[in-house]
């Protein structure tokens, strides 16, 4: 008996004695099973399978987020840019394109101015026919001419092709005017004719005789016109699914005007 106690610990003594007192002649004694494991400890941590792909997803909406930015700002400063440079230019355009639309409705009354002079002799050798018969005054007569009328010749090309007189066109916008000389005599008539400022805006719009600077300009600021317009329509793909009215009014854009030019205007 002595050998089962030592064999239990934690179990009472008394207890043990009564145990051996009840069981009479027994032999011997179960022995009692006690938990006396280690405490709880915490598990490892056990790897995420799914981490790998997570990071991956992750890095995937981070790049495509930083593209995305960086074309939005991209766009953002090529459209404000472009409206900055074409926006006198446009807003022009846009009203001499009302006042050219309404034309015959718009009044205008042309105010003629005429002039005429004489040539000194000296000069008038000078107004032999040249082998080009466009070539431009001789620069003496130019400033003789533009010493007796209101109107500079220099550097406009001249017509020689009559055998009795010189003639130089100078139109410019919203305007005509010209000089004729009589190669005989050294006379000069001058004539211009200004048709108001709605005529001198038109003409711009239209780049009639208004040179080759101003040539330039319009063709860089179609470009700015081209380079706002395709902007603005990247913009509106970017932003198109926030507004479900983009695409329908886009198309409009393009159908009312195919659809007039084809069935309206014969």
């Amino acid at each position: 008996m002595e050998a089962v106690d030592a064999l239990q610990p934690g179990v009472p003594e008394s207890h043990a004695d009564g145990a051996s007192h009840a069981d009479g002649a027994s032999a011997s004694v179960e022995p009692v099973q006690l938990d006396v494991g280690l405490p709880n400890r915490p598990k490892p941590p056990q790897p995420d399978k799914t981490q790998p792909g997570k990071i991956t997803s992750k890095k995937a909406k981070k790049k495509a987020k930083a593209k995305r930015a960086f074309w939005l700002k991209q766009l953002h400063t090529w459209h404000w840019v472009s409206a900055a440079i074409s926006l006198a230019g446009m807003l022009l355009f846009a009203l001499t394109g009302i006042t050219l639309n309404h034309a015959a409705s718009i009044g205008a009354e042309p105010v003629v101015t005429q002039s005429a002079g004489k040539l000194p002799g000296a000069l008038l050798p000078l107004l032999n026919a040249p082998a080009d018969s466009t070539r431009p005054l001789p620069d003496q007569v130019a400033k003789a001419v533009a010493a007796i009328v209101p109107l500079d010749p220099s550097g406009h090309a001249a017509d020689w092709s009559s055998a009795d007189e010189v003639y130089v066109a100078m139109p410019g916008p919203g305007k005509d005017a010209w000089v004729q000389i009589d190669r005989a005599t050294g006379a000069i008539t001058a004539e211009t004719t200004d048709r108001g400022w709605i005529s001198y805006l038109n003409d711009l719009h239209k780049g009639r005789n208004t040179g080759g600077a101003w040539s330039w300009f319009i063709d860089l600021f179609a470009g700015a016109c081209v380079i706002f317009t395709l902007t603005g329509l990247f913009l509106l793909q970017l932003h198109a699914r926030h507004r479900p009215m983009t695409w329908p009014m886009v198309a409009a854009s393009v159908a009312i005007p195919l659809l007039l030019a084809l069935f309206f205007i014969h």
